[in-house]
């Protein structure tokens, strides 16, 4: 059994993928519905604390094997606000951080840390931010190594994230563990980029993982579509109309091909502002490839994914579910959503992907810290 803090925990979906070979000693997140919502899947024994990071005393930090941290993206996504880590937001990474180097100053650093972000963070501030991050892991004496995992390779959701994994220094890495160089999938060529700017210290402790491309995922998104739901209702056929002639010919031809396909399909659509002529116009854009687009928090109508059902010259339309979101996150059935929507959709937009958590787990962290927990009874 391995011990772990989450941090920014929101539903604790690191919790789920993390699995029954985990308990979670310590967990935090300021958002109090968030919290209401871990609480009713994980129980209440403790380890949550609800409150902003920065009231937190590391003395109260249990001594772990594993700290994972999804600090908030907006200000490093390439929607938000461009202000990086000197946001209120993104800028939380600092006060987690400072914690983590008391734990360091008191002998009791965690034996990996990991952090999740969006893959803005690769070239925010010009790469400046990623590269204060990686520092940061460096001044702790950590190697790392970054990797960005599309969970569309598990679930069928677009949503690539970047994962800085950081193992202490006096923990082996098992070499099988390792690659000499950036392999594909994972270390895309952003992430190439960004490395090449490191500092000299920083690069002195950059790893390149090895991680096995998972198996061909054989869900589509049709496949999680509720034919009744019960957060959301389907659309009149005058709503449906009207989101048809906000379509560009483009949008509007995937349309036509699909009620031509010979089967029943699904799309997802965005409604999305475009500059058109000089003018400002709202679009309904659409995708018929499998996969939902990237879940995001609903701060505002244009942000809550639509979906589009046709079957021959039948179209139906509504808002994407609060359980189809889940199920998008790799969240099981029996997990517990807030039965408010907006509630259920900022919880599953702002979590990270279930599957691609588990994949971590099984092929670094579990046997780095196998392999190090071998090695310390066969010295002992």
């Amino acid at each position: 059994m391995f011990d772990f803090m989450e941090f920014f925990a929101g539903g604790g979906m690191v919790r789920a993928g993390l699995g029954s070979s985990w308990n979670c000693a310590f967990a935090n997140d300021f958002d109090f519905k968030k919290s209401v919502t871990y609480q009713r899947n994980w129980g209440s024994k403790g380890e949550l604390f609800v409150g902003d990071v920065r009231s937190i005393s590391h003395r109260s930090l249990p001594t772990c094997d594993l700290a994972w941290a999804s600090f908030p993206c907006q200000d490093l996504s390439l929607a938000g606000g461009g202000a990086g880590l000197k946001g209120e937001r993104s800028g939380t990474f600092y006060p987690f951080w400072d914690l983590m180097a008391s734990l360091h100053n008191d002998g009791r650093s965690p034996s990996i840390i990991a952090i999740e972000n969006v893959v803005g963070t690769l070239t925010s501030h010009e790469g400046k931010d990623f590269s204060a991050i990686c520092d940061a892991f460096s001044s702790l004496n950590y190697r790392f190594g970054v990797v960005v995992v599309d969970a569309a390779l598990f679930v069928p959701q677009s949503r690539p994230r970047m994962f800085i994994i950081g193992v202490r220094e006096d923990i082996a890495i098992p070499l099988d563990l390792l690659s000499p160089e950036p392999v594909l999938p994972f270390h895309t060529t952003s992430i190439k980029r960004a490395c090449s700017s490191l500092s000299r210290k920083s690069s002195a402790n950059l790893v390149w993982w090895n991680i096995p491309t998972p198996k061909m995922r054989t869900v589509t998104f049709a496949d999680l579509i509720e034919d009744n739901p019960t957060s959301v209702e389907w659309h009149s056929p005058d709503e449906t109309l009207a989101l048809l002639k906000m379509m560009s010919a483009l949008n509007f031809a995937k349309v036509e091909a699909a009620k031509r396909s010979g089967r029943k399909m699904v799309g997802t659509i965005y409604r999305r502002t475009r500059l058109e002529n000089g003018i400002r116009t709202q679009r309904a854009e659409i995708r018929f490839d499998d996969i939902a687009g990237c879940l995001r928090t609903p701060s505002g109508g244009s942000s809550r994914q639509l979906i589009m059902v046709v079957d021959g010259q039948k179209i139906r339309t509504r808002l994407i579910s609060s359980r189809e979101t889940a199920r998008l996150m790799g969240l099981p059935e029996k997990y517990k959503l807030p039965s408010r929507y907006n509630e259920a959709y900022h919880l599953t937009g702002d979590g990270v992907a279930v599957p691609v958590v588990r994949h971590l787990a099984a092929h670094i962290f579990e046997p780095v810290l196998k392999s190090s927990i071998y090695k310390k009874e066969k010295v002992a």
